[in-house]
């Protein structure tokens, strides 16, 4: 469904003449397909799913926040623009993130239902977050949340 959906807006960017969707937008199909070929060489034929393809997205927003901070350094604002701009789209094809509150109930819920009682156990807290929230919470704020939590 996200992968129609990014297709469509491709189409869309193009006969709109919105350059800056279409470029992002081709950068977002071309790294889906070096990780579904990777993923066929590993025996699955169809590629990745969803929630790969969200953490893909996820990891392409996160390279450009860091993008944008040494751009700001550097005080280049047309690539600042540029980065942010990209940004908007790739996070037009992300569910909605967690707010502060609901993150914190997240984590709450994730220590519960793993029974993790200190740091040690932070794996098995991020990996049902990660599988419950996939896409939806920023997995570095939501680590250092649960390592408050228990700590």
């Amino acid at each position: 469904m996200l992968r129609a959906r990014l297709g469509e807006a491709l189409k869309t960017a193009m006969k709109a003449h919105d350059a800056r969707a279409v470029s992002t937008l081709r950068m977002v199909l071309a790294g889906l397909k070096d990780r579904d070929i990777a993923a066929r060489g590993k025996g699955n034929p169809d590629g990745i799913g969803e929630a790969e393809v969200q953490q893909m997205l996820q990891g392409m927003v996160k390279q450009r926040r860091e993008s944008i901070a040494l751009y700001r350094q550097g005080n280049r604002p047309e690539l600042v623009q540029q980065e942010q701009e990209e940004i908007a789209v790739i996070e037009g094809f992300m569910p909605q993130q967690l707010s502060d509150a609901e993150l914190e109930t997240a984590v709450a819920e994730a220590i519960a239902a793993t029974g993790a009682q200190a740091a040690k156990d932070m794996g098995r807290v991020m990996a049902a977050l990660r599988e419950k929230h996939a896409g939806q919470i920023d997995m570095a704020k939501a680590g250092g949340v649960a390592k408050r939590k228990l700590g």
